[in-house]
Formats: structure tokens, sequence, C-alpha cells
């Protein structure tokens, strides 16, 4: 990636194939979910055979949604992971914790609907290495495939690098980053044929159409 080109984060992965998949196309990131109630959540045995095919210079990322430590160390003990991502709704001294006891950088997802879901940003953003913005569901914490108003993070100035997500797809990923300059995009449901079962076509779609997008936020 060219400097004023966001990373690529495949969220999600469960197979070999869609690892492959990421790696082949340029991803720099790749998630794994450690959410039972995901459809894309992975075993330890799975975190463990994925993330340990991954090359060096490719961010293992565990997903996690309030998540005892002792759950964290489970995985951290299984797969090879770079980072942590919280995506529920740990508070500021949960994630104090975490990444105190862990040593790891912390990405926390925000979910967002309005404006007002933004107030604890720059909280977050004190204690956080990363932030990550996906939209809104009552549904699931994640992976739902909706986006939100992009517009909502037109202004928002931030230190810390940060993450757009949420229904981004190859179809409309270069509109948002027209519209924003994020360090990096997320990508799950828009990469799928079906819920947690990734299609590598529409990986390397994907990437291309954030390689190829103009970066002019």
């Amino acid at each position: 990636m060219t400097p004023d080109r966001p990373s690529v984060k495949i969220c999600g992965i469960t197979s070999g194939d869609a690892l492959d998949a990421a790696v082949a196309a340029g991803a720099q990131f790749v998630g794994f979910v450690f959410h039972p109630a995901s459809p894309r959540c992975v075993s330890l045995e799975q975190a463990h055979t994925l993330s340990n095919k991954t090359p060096s210079n490719l961010m293992n990322v565990g997903l996690f949604v309030d998540p005892r430590p002792a759950d964290i160390q489970k995985a951290l003990e299984a797969a090879d992971l770079d980072m942590i991502q919280l995506h529920g709704d740990e508070s500021l001294r949960d994630i104090q914790i975490i990444r105190g006891q862990f040593g790891l950088p912390v990405m926390k997802a925000i979910r967002v609907g309005s404006k007002e879901d933004l107030d604890p940003v720059h909280s977050y953003e004190k204690i956080c290495d990363w932030l990550l913005f996906d939209a809104k569901s009552d549904s699931a914490q994640g992976g739902a495939g909706k986006s939100f108003d992009w517009s909502l993070l037109k202004d928002l100035r931030l230190i810390k690098p940060w993450v757009l997500a949420g229904g981004l797809t190859a179809a409309n990923v270069a509109q948002a980053l027209s519209i924003l300059k994020p360090k990096a995009v997320d990508v799950s449901s828009g990469v799928e044929d079906s819920p947690g079962v990734k299609n590598p076509q529409k990986i390397k779609d994907f990437i291309e159409k954030v390689k190829a997008a103009d970066g002019q936020g």
C-alpha cells in the first residue's frame, strides 16, 4: 500500500482458502473471531492452525466481545495473535486491565448509529492503540453487513489510527474512501457467500478496489 492508501483487514477468517486469498491479495491484517455467538467463531484448534500460517508481516487480530481475561489467555495460548480487538461494551477500566495484562496492542470497536455514539471516542483513544468504527445493530455485535452514515466521521480528529468497518464491499469501498481517510478498512460479510463462508474472489476484488481508490477523502 502507498502511504495514502489504507491497509486492509479481512475479518472473520475461518478457512485456509480465505486466509490464502487475503495474503495473496495483499491484506495487512486478518481477524479471528473468538465470540461464540458469531457464525465466524473459530475453535482454538482452528485459530492455532490458521494464525501460524500467516507471514510475519501480516497482523493476526483476535476479536473478543466482553471477554473475561481467562478467555483471552486461552486464545493467546492457542493462537499467534498480534493484536486484541474488543467489540463489545468493554469499559475503559476493562481495556486498561486487558492491555496491561497481555501486553498487546488493543483495538476498540465503537458502534455508530448517530453523532452521540462518538461521545466516548476521545476517552477510548487515550488508552487504546487503534479505534474501529462499525455500524450499530440491534441484532449483532458486528459482521451484520450494514453500513452507517460515513459523514458522521468526516470532522472527527483523531491522534490514534482508526479503521472503517460496517457493510463495506467491493462495490462501495471506493465511495467510502472518497469521503473518509481511515488508516485501514475492515471487511467481513462483504466478502462472504454466506455468514462465515468467505469467497476468495470477493476478497481479491475488495482489496483491488482499495488499492485503486483515489484516496481523496
